[in-house]
């Protein structure tokens, strides 16, 4: 298991790869499966309704890679007021269903917030099949 502000600094550290010219709020993303840290950013594009989240982007190579079970994930907004709360700083809603899918049983740390999360509490009732 990789420690909570261990994996909350790769996360600080990747969003400054991000590329976010719109916006200008860097986000990253790191989280562990199969033992294994992936990492993600923010891609913003012209379009800005497809923009990938870095929480998707990580997420994505995990899951391409083949990953075994997402057991953690740090998400880091370096850009946000250091004054902003817990919901200017979580996952949107579509990286919350995507973990709800692809990592159910993982914690959730949040840069800047003190306590960790479960999906079940960033996603009450979150859609499923």
């Amino acid at each position: 298991m990789v420690s909570r502000e261990e994996l909350l600094q790769l996360a600080r550290e990747t969003a400054l790869r991000a590329h976010c010219p719109y916006s200008h709020f860097r986000v990253g993303c790191a989280l562990v499966a199969g033992g294994t840290i992936y990492t993600g950013v923010n891609i913003e594009i012209s379009s800005y309704g497809l923009t990938l989240c870095a929480e998707r982007s990580a997420l994505a190579a995990a899951i391409s890679n083949g990953a075994g079970p997402i057991t953690q994930v740090a998400v880091a907004c370096i850009d946000v007021p250091a004054e902003a709360g817990i919901a200017e700083r979580t996952p949107c809603g579509a990286c919350r269903q995507w973990l709800a899918d692809l990592a159910p049983n993982a914690v959730i740390y949040i840069d800047g917030v003190e306590r960790d999360f479960s999906v079940g509490e960033l996603l009450p009732y979150a859609f499923g099949l």
